[in-house]
């Protein structure tokens, strides 16, 4: 951001130059992904980064200083793509409770419809249930509205995160070492049973996690530059 003679902030339109950093940044980030994904952060060097992003190797030190940082927004992207797939597709639902069982059962079904983030998911591990990112918080609010309405019954939002994104990973995990399973029938199960733990009954939990889903779109594609 630039100013005029008068301090005022004048935008400034990227140029050429701006473009490329932005694209090699974005190339490196989503190169982390992949093999964050595939391998997890202990066995990648920065050669293998840059190599499959398809940049020259100094470019790393161009965008990041350490392959931590890299790895470090690498999951930051994906927590926050997760979060806005599950924003656009639950963003029509009126029931709280549909709500927080529609994020169960999409994030289940990633290991089927967006493998990559699922895996970063299952990486990430606990710490992604306290990120201020992706469906921690958004799972949060959910779970706030419905406890306010009075649609679930729950005493501290953040312990009940807790609880149903941990047993969410472990689904995850399951249905990413058993490919046979039927990961839809999976996720209906937990939302039910989670529903359940927080006060339906049988009944109703069971219509509410076996109702319609949207589908998630695709995740825009990078390309490095």
């Amino acid at each position: 951001m630039t100013t005029d003679g008068q301090g005022r902030a004048i935008s400034r339109v990227p140029n050429r130059l701006d473009r490329r950093k932005a694209r090699t940044r974005a190339a490196l980030v989503a190169a982390a992904q992949r093999l964050v994904s595939e391998q997890g952060r202990a066995d990648v060097s920065i050669q293998e980064i840059t190599e499959a992003a398809d940049v020259g190797f100094g470019s790393f030190y161009n965008h990041f200083t350490s392959k931590d940082e890299l790895f470090d927004a690498a999951v930051a992207l994906t927590l926050e793509e997760h979060g806005a797939l599950l924003g656009s597709a639950v963003g029509d639902m009126e029931d709280p409770a549909e709500v927080f069982s529609a994020g169960v059962r999409l994030t289940g079904r990633l290991q089927r419809t967006h493998p990559q983030m699922a895996r970063i998911l299952v990486r990430t591990g606990t710490p992604y249930l306290t990120s201020e990112d992706g469906l921690a918080p958004q799972a949060m609010r959910d779970l706030q509205a419905a406890a306010d309405s009075g649609r679930l019954d729950i005493d501290d939002p953040r312990t009940a995160v807790a609880m149903a994104g941990g047993a969410l990973l472990g689904v995850l995990q399951l249905l990413e070492t058993r490919p046979d399973l039927d990961a839809e029938r999976v996720t209906d199960q937990l939302a039910a049973r989670l529903l359940r733990m927080f006060g339906l009954t049988r009944a109703e939990a069971q219509e509410i996690a076996t109702r319609p889903l949207p589908a998630l779109p695709a995740l825009p594609a990078h390309r490095p530059g």
